[in-house]
């Protein structure tokens, strides 16, 4: 067995006196959720979970008997061959099982005092002021295991489990052995040595910025048994996203009411026009298809005719968003692959201008970039408009968007983050109408800073991370 036991293996009396079948307590509503799936190794099922039925509570109870007094003899054999932590009926234990077997657990437990209060009267004193703190119990790997790649995923559990649970921070006793370990996980060390001779434990903490980076690390490095190899997508998407991105979008959730979210979709909407040079942004929850849309609806209430430029698919979607908008216009198609014959374009734009051109930035279903910077020169020299969908361009490459009309974007594809924001960014002053969905109203948006309807805090979080990352 493979253990790392606390300073305070202190047991219930209750040991000798309660029957087997009072001591496998009741969870409360809530606390049995899984939050992960069952793990494969080889032929092998490992579960990794929160305990709830009787027989892992027994097994819990045999197991703390053999770790503390036949391997840490901390305790004399009791008859019964159960062991009961003292703090048994306020624990949650994480376990490990492969069948009916216990192979790790865990105790975790909120509520103060805590066991390392009884060693450690200044305990306050030690802790991060306005944190949420929980105490990380009786660690328990079982032999077999050792060797394994078991106690990454195990522990990467227990951590996400207290963060969903509101912690932001645990302490621990950690056996003098392990120091170096525990230090590798994000735990620091604070106050005395408690313990006896022999049998000496740290005081550590971690918080959550100390502990996620690492601990990910650790997974990442250690648990390819357990997890899915990442495959190679050579598609246009889902793209790979950073570490980061994505311990940002398992944050806990925030209402879109809170003054926090607001300050957060606010610096991600700076992070834009640093990025793209637009001086406004609207981001919406849904796809970049639902960008477009939006910006459709708005070339629909222009009193003239538009023109969409063609080479590709994506080109082609253009116009059916115009359509289904009602946004009239003409189109000039090049043969799929082809760049677009700028000469005919400036011919066409000085023989009749349109009120606004539309054309795909970066054609990814030909592979072809299309010139913004001379079709934007043309545009502004006879007064048009210019729109661009600029999803796949936008985090690509150096982009500059601050004299366009419209321009769509979105959170995945080559930001990096995840798909499900689409983004808007434009230049100029909405006028509020009843004329198109309330949805693909880009006033209402901005007539709301940005969040007229249910927003989600976990998806601006990635994309305001990835945005951080991104340095053209």
């Amino acid at each position: 067995m493979w253990l790392w036991p606390d300073a305070h293996g202190v047991y219930n009396p209750l040991i000798a006196t309660t029957p087997p079948d009072q001591l496998s307590r009741s969870v409360p509503p809530g606390r049995s959720e899984a939050v992960l799936q069952g793990r494969e190794s080889g032929a092998a099922t490992i579960r990794i979970k929160v305990a709830t039925e009787s027989w892992e509570f027994h097994a819990i109870h045999r197991l703390n008997h053999l770790a503390f007094t036949a391997e840490i003899p901390q305790h004399p054999p009791t008859p019964s061959g159960w062991l009961i932590d003292k703090f048994h009926r306020e624990n949650t234990y994480v376990i490990a099982i492969r069948g009916k077997q216990l192979v790790a657990m865990i105790a975790v437990r909120g509520t103060r005092p805590f066991s390392l209060d009884a060693k450690l009267p200044d305990l306050d004193a030690h802790l991060p002021r306005g944190s949420r703190v929980c105490e990380l119990r009786l660690l328990t790997i079982a032999k077999e295991h050792r060797s394994g790649r078991l106690l990454a995923d195990f522990l990467g559990y227990v951590w996400r489990y207290c963060l969903r649970r509101g912690y932001d921070a645990a302490v621990i006793s950690g056996t003098t052995r392990q120091l170096k370990l525990y230090r590798r996980l994000g735990f620091e060390p604070f106050g005395p040595l408690t313990g006896s001779p022999g049998a000496h434990f740290q005081p550590m903490l971690v918080v959550r910025e100390g502990v996620s980076c690492r601990l990910e690390r650790l997974c990442d490095g250690r648990s390819a048994r357990f997890r899915r190899p990442r495959p190679l997508n050579l598609l246009p998407g889902p793209v790979a996203v950073h570490d980061d991105v994505r311990r940002a979008l398992v944050e806990p959730a925030e209402s879109h009411r809170t003054a926090s979210f607001a300050s957060d979709f606010a610096a991600t909407k700076t992070l834009l026009f640093e990025l793209t040079g637009a001086s406004r942004a609207e981001i919406l929850l849904g796809s970049g298809t639902l960008a477009n849309d939006a910006i459709a609806a708005q070339l629909s209430l222009l009193s003239t005719h538009g023109l969409i430029l063609s080479n590709g698919e994506f080109g082609e979607r253009l116009v059916d968003h115009a359509a289904r908008a009602g946004a009239t216009c003409d189109v000039m198609r090049w043969p799929w692959g082809r760049p677009f014959d700028l000469a005919a374009v400036q011919e066409r734009l000085s023989r009749a201008a349109p009120g606004w051109l539309w054309f795909v930035h970066l054609e990814t279903s030909v592979g072809v970039l299309n010139d913004l910077a001379a079709l934007g020169a043309l545009c502004s020299r006879v007064g048009v408009r210019l729109c661009v969908d600029a999803i796949s361009s936008v985090g690509t490459m150096p982009i500059h968007l601050g004299s366009v009309w419209f321009a769509s974007a979105v959170s995945g594809k080559s930001l990096g983050a995840f798909a499900g924001l689409g983004i808007v960014l434009y230049n100029h002053r909405l006028e509020s109408t009843t004329r198109v969905p309330r949805y693909l109203d880009l006033a209402l948006y901005a007539a709301r800073e940005g969040v007229p309807f249910t927003h989600s805090s976990n998806l601006v979080g990635a994309l305001r991370t990835a945005l951080a990352r991104t340095d053209w």
